[in-house]
């Protein structure tokens, strides 16, 4: 296996609405800002990879335009998923494992604002016996955190304690959109949004973008002087069926973690991609990480979610961490689906 590194990571400010740019313009300042931190250009870089998701844009292949934010020509190597960033970097990732090419440039974005977006994530349900119903996502993470409290493993405090740590933690974000001080028990007060969510408990609305530059080995350690290395990257999927697994537990992040190896030493910070705040909780018991872990102290998703965008910011945010040597060691997570359907998982760690 090869070292493969984040040497360089950007995201544009999260934001409601941003009506005055297209997807194009609102991507550029991230790619170019990920490029100038290493001083490279797009000539230096080997593959280009992608995600983004064309039911938010509303037109078909609209990722492709996307790519006049790093020049299509001269041809490049490159290629899209749709899905968040996070699987685009997992693609860039084993692509540089063939050894053919040294750096890749990742970028993920997405304009929320336009539309629905709760109901526009129906789209990912099974479309045969549960998309026809339009239940939307707000919903159905309001059905899973009643499992949760029904299991007797947490309560609707627990769930205002992350919420409020979140936004606090968030004020030292200037990227972040929702950054507040308030306690648990003034989040307690507010109306339910859905039962048993309130509005406190889910994630903003969100528009942005985000770029990650990798490189392997000392091209990676000419770039910068402490890259943040990829250790270990797994990603697994559960059953598009709700009535097939267990909402109060995430296997996959836990089969994801143990094949990453997060349990193969301490780890000092995790970044949890958590769109509503009894899945931060579901997700630290999956990984096994203790009281002491430092979880989102970027805001995470609570403080700003944009679509195929916020797990690889939740990547970058360790890797930024790791790079400035604020810490040694991480775990970076990305959830793609209803009720955490897919999960990614990796390890970052410092040199050695």
């Amino acid at each position: 296996m090869r070292d493969i590194a984040i040497i360089s990571f950007a995201q544009t400010p999260a934001v409601r609405r941003i009506p005055e740019v297209n997807e194009v313009e609102m991507l550029m300042p991230a790619i170019h800002g990920a490029l100038s931190q290493v001083d490279m250009t797009i000539d230096d870089i080997g593959f280009t990879c992608s995600g983004s998701t064309d039911y938010l844009a509303g037109v078909g292949f609209s990722f492709v335009s996307t790519l006049d934010g790093v020049g299509a020509w001269p041809p490049i190597q490159e290629s899209h998923v749709e899905m968040d960033g996070a699987w685009a970097l997992y693609e860039a990732w084993v692509k540089l494992q063939l050894g053919e090419l040294d750096t890749a440039l990742v970028y993920s974005y997405a304009k929320s604002s336009p539309g629905d977006l709760p109901m526009v994530l129906t789209r990912q349900l099974d479309p045969i016996t549960v998309a026809p119903l339009w239940p939307d996502s707000v919903s159905l993470a309001a059905l899973q955190a009643r499992s949760l409290l029904d299991s007797g493993n947490y309560t609707e405090a627990q769930f205002a304690e992350v919420a409020a740590r979140s936004r606090r933690s968030a004020l030292d974000n200037p990227n972040a959109q929702l950054a507040w001080d308030r306690s648990a028990a003034e989040l307690l007060g507010e109306d339910y949004h859905i039962a048993p969510l309130r509005k406190s408990d889910c994630a903003p609305i969100t528009d942005g973008a985000a770029c990650v530059i990798l490189a392997a080995g000392d091209v990676a350690r000419s770039k910068v002087k402490r890259p943040a290395w990829i250790r270990g990257i797994d990603h697994r999927v559960e059953p598009i069926h709700l009535g097939l697994r267990d909402l109060t537990v995430s296997e996959s992040t836990r089969i994801a973690g143990e094949k990453a190896g997060v349990a193969d030493g301490p780890i000092d910070v995790a970044e949890l991609h958590a769109p509503f705040s009894h899945q931060e909780l579901i997700l630290r018991d999956a990984l096994g990480l203790s009281s002491d872990v430092n979880i989102n102290p970027s805001g995470g998703a609570l403080s700003a979610n944009p679509m195929m965008t916020a797990g690889l910011i939740r990547i970058g945010e360790v890797a930024n961490r790791i790079s400035a040597g604020d810490v040694n060691r991480g775990v970076a997570h990305a959830t793609s689906g209803p009720c955490l359907q897919q999960n990614l998982v990796a390890v970052l760690e410092g040199e050695a």
